[in-house]
Formats: structure tokens, C-alpha cells, sequence
């Protein structure tokens, strides 16, 4: 899936690329548990740098969307369980078979 970044208005790149990953997790499209792509392909899919990525997950972790797990991924949280410290504490572990997070 490819998405292109609209560059005519003065706004960060990277904060336009999780601004729209967002609005993907608050209409369903990214559910709770799901899996984001990794940084590599949600660069390519984008058409942005790797580091452009990074930053895009990063603020997507501050606004306490996803977390990232060591050697597992990013993941999207369940919105009952957002703390937007940008850590989530209530995630312990993955099922590994269908992804979803558990407290």
C-alpha cells in the first residue's frame, strides 16, 4: 500500500505521516493488537527516509498510540489502555498467534 505526503503545507513531514497513521487507527482500519509495518516499509510505503519513519513511530508513541516492543514491533494500544506519556505500562505480554496486547 503506498501513501503519498502532501508537502505544499508547512508542516514537519513526519508529524503529517503520524498524523495520518492515526486517523487510520481511530477509524478501524488499525486495530487494537495490530502489528504496524516496520519502519523500512512504512518508509517505503510513504515515500519518505527511513529516519522520516522512525520519527513518524516515535510521535506515535509519545501520543501513546502504539508501543514498541524489543525484537517484536510496533503495535497499536487499545484506547482504554493509553496512558500519552508515551509509555504504555499496562502492556504485558503478545499472543503471538493473533498479535493482540494484553494487560
Amino acid at each position: 500500500m503506498s501513501f503519498k505526503i502532501e508537502t505544499s503545507t508547512p508542516a514537519y513531514i513526519y508529524e503529517t505521516m503520524a498524523d495520518h497513521i492515526e486517523a487510520r487507527i481511530m477509524s478501524g482500519e488499525l486495530r487494537p493488537g495490530d502489528p504496524l509495518p516496520a519502519e523500512r516499509k512504512l518508509a517505503e510505503d510513504y515515500e519518505v527516509s527511513l529516519g522520516t519513519a522512525r520519527r513518524a513511530t516515535e510521535a506515535l508513541r509519545h501520543r501513546g498510540l502504539v508501543v514498541t516492543l524489543r525484537s517484536k514491533g510496533t503495535f497499536v494500544v487499545d484506547a482504554n489502555r493509553r496512558d500519552h506519556s508515551g509509555v504504555n505500562a499496562t502492556v504485558h505480554h503478545i499472543t503471538p498467534d493473533r498479535g493482540e496486547l494484553h494487560g
